[in-house]
């Protein structure tokens, strides 16, 4: 005899489905949608798997949350309230455990206490849970200060057999302050340190005593040990939260061996220097303040390229969801190998487990370039090709360009199919996603011995503005970028057109002028200026001739009457 319940939502499922109880175990499967052919999977949980089971108000009505022993927490959302008898009826009479009803806390205070049990962690408010976090919803946890602690939220669920919806947890952290002191077995101290710890502790007054009086240098060195004891002896709460977390989420402790490590890599995003342990499934970066565990089907693509110095190779690798360090992230990380760094490496798996699994992928035994053999490693798990540089090549034979973006000095190189920009901040530019590239400050008048580009991306999507690019590498870059179809305006040559087509025009305006000038004047009289010399010549004659006459015969000319 089995008792349903219909549309029960199983761990947050975007789809309801059908809850089955029998003497067996429990079951659950998704409703089918209608014109799907896809066919959804069973969720069946034995009843020798369920440990405990709770009643309490949820996110659609009410929730059946169940401990199970090696299953983490299932929660089975969508219930009424008068399901509850029955519920409690049925786990009674098939499984023998008694559903305790769970009240949460509703005051919303961010202040509590913080509780680990087994299967997730619990924060208390006035004895009452607020909320829960299942050990297998966290992928991380790290000291982003003295007393923080962050824990990262697991975002690719690939172990669920249930679609998920809505918003979900991305982060949270904890502010945990006071030191704890450790007890002498719980530290790393051999016996005759503790003994010397108890003679310095007994002796203290007398050493002080001599130190002031004597000034004996052995004095310090004991006090010097003292205190280092002493440092070693405190230790941070939030410091055990996190190790007591890791151990309970199994973050440190995973399942499988390790196929190959790498010590001391040197990571420039983020800065610091980690050890890769790669798996079967996932590969994971030790750090000394953060422990990354990064899926293989994280990694979106691999760039091996030249470093522009000519002594080390970069890999970067772009990562989706990204690496998180308090509230930067990081999408890309880029290691860093010197180039003449040579390694010799043998995959730690028989040759029957090899021949199984890895065969065609990657080799057994690798001896060459640092960074040849860790891209071909991450190249045959992640199953992702290497993109290499292309055809492009600068003035000085090399596959990048030195440059700015912005304010950040780093080298931009023109790949077959985008362009890349390195190392900080580290940005792609698919050539689909170009709309415009724009060259500026590129005339050979100029005193600048740099020039400008601007790449515009398409559908509203950022501009890139490049500067301090030398100018010899112009012409280069335009080519390239013409033959890969791009759309490239030169305001040096549209400003030059412009020009010439202003001067063309004027000199049409220039010739229209000139040929009027040359044209014949029909009214034009050559005899004309002859005529009117020779009347000015009679006319003063006439002048003179009347002049004379009248001086001759002694008359005065009269006198102008003066106005009063």
């Amino acid at each position: 005899m089995s008792s349903e319940y219909e549309r029960i939502y199983l761990n947050h499922s975007k789809l309801p489905g059908r809850m089955r109880i029998a003497d067996s175990g429990l079951g659950w499967k998704a409703q089918s949608v209608p014109g799907s052919t896809t066919k959804s999977t069973p969720f069946l949980l034995p009843s020798t798997e369920l440990s405990s089971c709770y009643w309490s108000r949820g996110s659609r009505g009410y929730e059946l949350r169940i401990d199970t022993k090696n299953k983490g927490v299932v929660i089975l959302d969508g219930f009424d309230e008068r399901d509850s008898v029955g519920l409690k009826h049925e786990l009674s009479k098939n499984f023998n455990i008694q559903l305790e009803t769970k009240e949460h806390s509703l005051r919303g205070w961010n202040w509590g206490k913080v509780q680990m049990a087994r299967n997730e962690l619990i924060f208390n408010i006035a004895n009452k849970p607020a909320y829960e976090i299942p050990y297998t919803e966290i992928s991380n946890t790290n000291l982003s200060g003295r007393n923080e602690v962050s824990v990262e939220m697991d975002l690719l669920h690939e172990n669920d057999t249930v679609e998920r919806t809505g918003d979900e947890l991305v982060e949270i952290k904890f502010f945990i302050p006071g030191n704890v002191e450790m007890k002498d077995e719980q530290m790393d101290i051999d016996d005759d340190e503790d003994d010397e710890k108890k003679k310095v502790n007994a002796n203290e007054n007398d050493e002080t005593k001599k130190i002031d009086k004597d000034g004996d240098s052995e004095m310090n060195e004991d006090s010097e040990k003292k205190d280092d004891l002493k440092q070693i002896k405190m230790k941070t709460k939030a410091e055990l939260f996190v190790e007591e977390l890791k151990s309970k989420a199994d973050i440190t402790q995973v399942v499988g061996k390790v196929i190959v490590s790498f010590a001391e890599v040197l990571f420039l995003t983020p800065r610091g220097r980690y050890d890769i342990d790669m798996y079967e499934n996932f590969l994971r970066l030790r750090g000394k303040t953060y422990d990354y565990k990064l899926q293989y089907t994280q990694i979106l693509r691999i760039f091996s390229l030249p470093k522009l110095d000519g002594m080390h190779h970069l890999l970067i690798l772009q990562v989706n969801p990204p690496l998180r360090q308090g509230q930067t992230q990081y999408s890309f990380l880029t290691l860093q190998f010197d180039e003449q760094e040579e390694l010799e490496v043998e995959l730690n798996v028989d040759d029957e487990e090899y021949e199984e699994k890895y065969k065609g992928k990657v080799n057994k035994v690798y001896s060459s370039s640092s960074h040849l053999v860790v891209s071909n490693l991450i190249k045959g798990f992640t199953e992702r090709r290497v993109v290499m540089p292309g055809t492009y090549q600068s003035k000085d034979g090399l596959p990048g360009i030195a440059c700015s973006l912005k304010a950040n000095e780093g080298h931009l190189y023109a790949l077959e199919k985008c362009a890349l920009f390195l190392t900080k901040p580290t940005v792609l530019i698919p050539y689909s996603e170009i709309s415009l590239i724009e060259f500026s400050r590129v005339g050979q008048g100029s005193a600048q011995k740099t020039f400008d580009m601007e790449i515009v991306t398409s559908k509203g999507g950022p501009t890139h503005s490049f500067g301090n690019i030398d100018r010899a590498e112009q012409p280069l870059l335009e080519s390239f970028f013409r033959s890969k179809n791009l759309k490239v305006r030169n305001d040096e040559k549209i400003a030059q057109q412009m020009l010439a087509n202003a001067m063309i025009d004027s000199d049409g305006e220039a010739d229209l002028g000139s040929a009027d000038d040359e044209s014949p004047d029909e009214d034009f009289n050559s005899g004309g200026s002859d005529s009117e010399d020779s009347e000015v010549d009679e006319e003063y004659d006439s002048d003179a001739n009347s002049g004379g006459s009248d001086d001759e015969g002694g008359k005065q000319p009269e006198k102008k009457k003066q106005k009063n």
